[in-house]
């Protein structure tokens, strides 16, 4: 059991119960998606959560100043999340929070700290925030939100009253980072011969009692086309599946007329101001659902919500088609496996995400290169997976592997320069090269080519890491991490906790490489830097700790061979990095590893 000084935010649902008994499903759905879209918040500002309540949660900062702007930033989004609902569906957390002596079991707290911050949730109201009387005189002015004082109040268990400050979003600019999608199309070079995989849209069937005809119809015409700036699949016209719209035919019949490896089928339904959208991905052959999702969302601006549903769509679908066609069994005449199966055996490896298995993969790659040097994807594949296997300590970084990763990315824009993802990966590497312009050309020409697409817009949020404009890096990497996006070729975590470490917010760095470490429990960059930030805030012997567990799994690493790999424009962001290694306890050079090692004195 450890004690430590903690800022708790608590929070619940106004009228939970209510929504519940109305409609159990849709406000738990609706529930968890709003828990979903405000998580990055909690920690962009260095926040952990404890625990879910079924109708709230119960958070941990390490400092109040973080606990309060988290708590005000999320109910921002959710003012917005709310703004076009009708009066009877709206969800409302009220929020309250206190700091204090807490006592630390594993992941739980406890104290009666704890349980003022719960008494003050019952006190704030809907969508608003109650702060008690020593945790805003604590935050003092350094806080960026007004606090009006509420008085004293008094709770039950507890002996004396409670000063009481609140904020409400009356007033509050709501505006987060948004985006339009482009209705330009693309057509993908990819060879038709190996994009085998033939992908059916069906007209999404329309619910509602209302004539909504149009928007059903829009949105099945709006995912046909964000799926087809894919490069992995084919994607058939509206002429080819529009023509079952209203007829009851099987999906295996459907199927087979039009030649289909999947189909796609969903439902429209409008209730006042709110659409909910149910599809499934399906294997019409064996009747197999691959993935099912239903999105509810508020009207207000009906194309902005069109576009943001097509987004979240396609970025499900696109992966689950990724994941099915990487397992499938090969779908050649011959006898002999061709490149694109080669490829795809790749990609299955690859989604295994171990060490055995990604260098399983590099192989595969290589092999569907050597029999067809012209598959562009390939090429794109074996660059961010060497490059990343790389960032995770498991492949020895070289000049000769980077300049090979870079050729594979040049070599597959030129066979595909409509490809998204190649486009994605030549920025990346030419940040990590430091070649700044370069790299942001080829990210804006990414989101461009394919804007559905939160990948590239995270990418593009790399070339402003290292660039040094570290604001807008953070907003692109919390979209792309709010989009739910699982794919393995990207690391949001990581880099966000660099930026926010660049920025000086060592909490939330510490919370973003936690999250990190989650699932790549020994990546190197999210070892180093949670060592840094640790450094920075005064936590020696937790930085040296951690210090420790990143020399464990790179025995041979100092800091003046790590940053040999940064090529950060701005020469302060290195310099800052650096002193949080080194203050941290890493050795400088080879020279001081060997002076504070007798083994390695000895064996030199």
């Amino acid at each position: 059991m450890e004690r430590r000084l903690a800022a708790i935010v608590c929070a619940d649902v106004a009228g939970y119960s209510r929504m519940m008994g109305a409609d159990e499903a849709g406000t738990h759905a609706t529930f968890k998606a709003h828990r979903s879209a405000i998580y990055p918040i909690i920690l962009n500002h260095g926040g952990r959560l404890v625990k879910n309540t079924g109708d709230g949660f119960l958070l941990e900062f390490p400092s109040i100043v973080g606990a309060i702007e988290a708590a005000v930033a999320m109910q921002m989004v959710m003012a917005e999340r709310n703004e076009h609902l009708p009066a009877d569906r709206l969800m409302q957390f009220r929020m309250g929070i206190h700091m204090g002596d807490v006592m630390a079991d594993e992941d739980e707290v406890f104290g009666d700290d704890v349980n003022i911050a719960v008494r003050l949730e019952s006190v704030a109201a809907p969508g608003g925030v109650a702060v008690s009387g020593k945790a805003c005189h604590e935050a003092g002015k350094r806080l960026s939100v007004a606090l009006a004082d509420a008085g004293p109040h008094r709770f039950k268990n507890i002996d004396e009253p409670i000063q009481v400050w609140t904020w409400q979003p009356e007033g509050a600019d709501a505006s987060g980072p948004a985006h339009k999608a482009s209705t330009e199309t693309s057509v993908t070079n990819l060879p038709a011969q190996y994009r085998t995989a033939i992908v059916g849209v069906l007209p999404f069937a329309n619910l509602s009692e209302s004539a909504d005809e149009y928007f059903s119809d829009g949105l099945t015409e709006d995912l046909i086309h964000a799926l087809s700036l894919q490069s992995f699949y084919r994607v058939l016209s509206r002429n080819s599946t529009f023509s079952f719209k209203g007829k009851s035919v099987s999906t295996r019949l459907i199927a087979r007329e039009i030649d289909a490896s999947y189909l796609i089928q969903g439902s429209v339904r409008r209730a006042a101001n709110k659409i909910r959208v149910t599809a499934e991905l399906i294997a019409p052959e064996t009747g197999e659902q691959l993935w099912t999702g239903r999105f509810d969302r508020d009207i207000g601006d009906l194309f902005a919500m069109q576009d943001e549903l097509t987004t979240s769509l396609s970025a499900a679908i696109a992966a689950e088609i990724y994941r099915a066609e990487a397992s499938a069994p090969p779908r050649s005449n011959s006898n002999d496996l061709t490149a694109w199966d080669r490829f795809l055996k790749g990609l299955s490896y690859y989604y295994l995400q171990t060490q055995a298995d990604l260098e399983t993969s590099i192989s595969l790659f290589k092999e569907a290169i050597a029999l067809d040097p012209t598959l562009s994807i390939a090429r794109a594949y074996l660059a961010t997976i060497q490059i990343q296997g790389i960032q995770f300590g498991w492949i020895r970084s070289t000049r000769e592997m980077f300049d090979y990763a870079m050729s594979l990315a040049e070599s597959s824009v030129r066979l595909d320069p409509r490809s998204s993802f190649a486009f994605q990966t030549l920025a990346y590497l030419n940040a990590a090269e430091g070649h700044h312009e370069t790299a942001m050309d080829a990210a804006k020409r990414a989101v461009g080519l394919n804007p559905y697409d939160m990948g590239a817009r995270g990418v593009l949020g790399i070339c402003h890491l290292v660039s040094g404009q570290h604001r807008p890096a953070i907003e692109l990497f919390t979209m792309a991490a709010q989009s739910g996006n699982n794919d393995p070729r990207y690391q949001w975590a990581a880099v966000n906790a660099f930026s926010h470490y660049l920025l000086g917010q060592y909490d939330a760095s510490l919370s973003w490489a936690r999250e990190q470490l989650y699932t790549n429990p020994n990546m190197l960059q999210a070892l180093a830097i949670r060592a840094a930030a640790l450094a920075q805030l005064g936590r020696t012997s937790e930085a040296a700790t951690a210090a420790e567990a990143l020399l464990n799994n790179y025995p041979s690493l100092t800091v003046e061979r790590h940053l040999r790999n940064f090529h950060w424009k701005m020469p302060e962001d290195i310099a800052h990095y650096r002193d949080g290694l080194v203050k941290a306890g890493i050795p400088f050079s080879r020279l001081t590893l060997v002076e504070s090692s007798p083994k390695l004195a000895a064996d030199s």
